[in-house]
């Protein structure tokens, strides 16, 4: 009883920073989220592999529903943005992105994980570096690095007085304000919705086995309720926030091109 009125063990922010449970003290030290990515990345590479080994010319259900989001990947983030003859150098990149970020997004909603691989910033940041380091190559590549940077941080059309403010602005949105968009949109929508998650049931526990009175059963019917709402929400916002990220790291790249001329 005197544990009950100390309320629901909530979750916070160190818990997506556990302790390190193999080869402690080393280089190579392991903590459950570091693992929770390497079993979402075997597993991730394992289905690719065996579908793409077993491949047939007329699929099967499971095969089609491979091909489906390879080429909803395809058709609707890169070639929609980029068009085919800039987006096929970019398939591959945004495909392992758009995957990758999926299934580290649904480990959050998978028992004995838990947790989302991106809800911590590495990860996030990580794939958000990736980006940009592709949005410089192309534009060096495509303009070389003096016009490249020349249009990214005098854009045409300003005031030669204005370029005085605006040229540290560009740069500091070029370096830091673009990347970092990407990586705190993705880290702190998967962040805050396993909370949000970990706190209904956390109530619900509390409300149905710690409280030991069954007149607060009904809140915890209403906590799990809520709770397996979120659950349910979080697999949308899993997939709308890899879709997202997708799609933004195909336009950024998109924008160091030159533009086509009609």
């Amino acid at each position: 009883m005197v544990l009950a009125a100390d309320g629901p063990h909530y979750p916070t922010v160190n818990e997506f920073l556990p302790d390190e449970i193999l080869f402690q003290g080393t280089p190579f030290a392991l903590n459950r989220i570091i693992l929770i990515r390497l079993v979402a990345t075997v597993v991730l590479l394992l289905v690719l592999g065996i579908t793409a080994k077993r491949a047939k010319l007329v699929p099967g259900r499971w095969q089609g529903a491979v091909e489906w989001v390879l080429e909803f990947v395809r058709d609707n983030i890169v070639y929609q943005v980029m068009g085919e003859l800039r987006g096929k150098r970019y398939v591959p990149m945004v495909t392992t992105v758009f995957l990758t970020i999926l299934v580290f997004n649904l480990c959050g909603i998978i028992p004995g994980m838990n947790m989302a691989a991106t809800a911590t910033i590495t990860m996030p940041l990580l794939f958000a570096l990736w980006c940009f380091c592709q949005y410089w190559i192309a534009g060096i590549r495509e303009k070389g690095l003096g016009a490249f940077l020349k249009e990214e941080l005098f854009p045409k059309g300003v005031p030669g007085p204005i370029y005085v403010l605006l040229a540290p602005i560009q740069l500091l949105e070029l370096l830091i304000i673009r990347p970092l968009s990407l990586t705190i949109r993705l880290f702190a929508n998967m962040l805050s919705g396993h909370i949000t998650v970990a706190v209904c049931f956390a109530a619900t526990q509390w409300f149905f086995i710690e409280m030991h009175n069954l007149a607060f059963a009904p809140f915890g019917v209403l906590t799990f309720a809520a709770g397996f709402a979120m659950t349910c929400f979080e697999i949308l916002v899993a997939a709308l926030q890899a879709f997202i990220f997708a799609i933004l790291t195909t336009a950024y790249i998109n924008l160091s091109y030159p533009e086509l001329e009609d």
